[in-house]
């Protein structure tokens, strides 16, 4: 019988292997190099060959951590002129790393601007959650939280399954919800005003809450992989007055096209009393699908991530809790966000491939509006939500 086109064997598949004797034949085994502790400082003068581009790129990275952000920036941009155009994932690398030491360094525009490079060049979804990372990070210096919302209501967009994006996005609206407190006091006796005490930088409520009215900074943290973009959200616990126009402004395009009547929105107190439990509930539904999320992976965790895992929970359930909501309202909140947790559809977050795309058809993945977004993810729960009682 003549074999079918296309799959004859060659004969020496089946002929007899070799003998091999211990280490793998006659060639000497394979040693693993060994690199002295801070080996590529001595690396000045490796010129252009690859491992002049690793020293380089190394001595950045270094001088980044110690937060020496000039130096780093230096290191980054003579590294990036060495580099080859075949080389895209160092050069890409090495343009991540100048942003991020243009924004340190106060630069911000220029940082946004290499950015939104970034951008127009990423092939795939993972150069597009890098950038958007990267994006959040020059806003998240810039105190901007509206822009901080959009980026991450994109990358959930991306990865809808993630539940550090989710909490991130939750404490982002906790800020924003926050910056509209002082614009939202709730209604008091004329004759208990000592109820609200202001002070030159801060006020506080009748329940003992005191809001901050200046930005609060702190340059000497450490930024780490996961934990820096968490740590420097819970920095945005408030914004300045000059910003709260801003915030009211922002908020009033998250509204219907029907109720967008700019004027009226942001002079009527009604709105804002109404915006405001909005943001709260945003806050608390993006907060209990971040916790649901965590819990059903909790079970293939171990180590760091676990106690990285309990951590985060805890930091959630104190953060719903402060924000007051009843118990049938929570339960409906659990019901509607998490109704599409499926352990197949996580499965295939947390293992699937990289999807490489053009451009264009990249960038529609999360060219949804924020609109579109909290009506996808937020509008049934708010209407439902109506039906119940509670305090806020």
């Amino acid at each position: 019988m003549e074999p079918l086109l296309g799959w004859q064997f060659e004969d020496s598949l089946f002929a007899p292997s070799r003998e091999r004797g211990p280490g793998g034949g006659a060639r000497p085994p394979c040693g693993a190099k060994h690199c002295e502790p801070c080996w590529f400082h001595g690396e000045a003068d490796g010129g252009e060959g690859a491992g002049g581009l690793t020293a380089s790129k190394f001595r950045a990275d270094w001088a980044y951590r110690q937060q020496e952000f000039e130096k780093a920036l230096c290191e980054y941009s003579n590294c990036l002129l060495l580099l080859p155009p075949s080389n895209i994932a160092m050069r890409r690398d090495v343009q991540e790393g100048q942003a991020r030491c243009l924004s340190r360094l106060g630069r911000h525009k220029e940082a946004l601007d290499i950015a939104e490079k970034m951008r127009n060049s990423a092939t795939n979804t993972d150069h597009l959650t890098m950038v958007l990372n990267l994006q959040f990070a020059i806003y998240q210096g810039l105190e901007n939280v509206e822009k901080k919302i959009t980026c991450l209501q994109q990358l959930i967009c991306l990865h809808p399954f993630h539940p550090w994006y989710w909490k991130l996005l939750a404490e982002a609206y906790t800020s924003l919800l926050q910056s509209l407190s002082p614009l939202v006091i709730p209604e008091t006796n004329p004759n208990q005003s000592e109820e609200v005490s202001v002070s030159d930088n801060s006020f506080k409520t009748s329940t003992g809450r005191e809001i901050n009215l200046q930005p609060h900074r702190s340059d000497d943290q450490k930024e780490g992989p996961r934990s820096s973009l968490a740590t420097e959200t819970k920095r945005e616990n408030a914004v300045t007055c000059r910003s709260s126009q801003a915030v009211k402004e922002f908020l009033c395009t998250l509204e219907e096209p029907e109720r967008t009547d700019e004027g009226k929105c942001i002079a009527s107190e009604a709105w804002e009393q109404n915006m405001s439990k909005k943001v709260g509930i945003k806050a608390c539904a993006s907060f209990i699908r971040a916790r649901l999320l965590l819990q059903l992976t909790q079970l293939q965790q171990s180590s760091f991530a676990l106690e990285n895992n309990i951590k985060g929970q805890k930091e959630i359930d104190d953060e719903v809790a402060r924000l007051s909501f009843n118990e049938n309202s929570l339960l409906l909140m659990t019901k509607v966000m998490g109704q599409d947790l499926i352990p197949e559809k996580l499965k295939e977050e947390f293992q699937g491939e990289v999807k490489c795309i053009g451009p264009s058809a990249l960038s529609s993945l999360v060219t949804a509006s924020a609109t579109e977004f909290e009506i996808k993810w937020f509008g049934n729960l708010q209407d439902d939500l109506c039906h119940f009682d509670r305090e806020f």
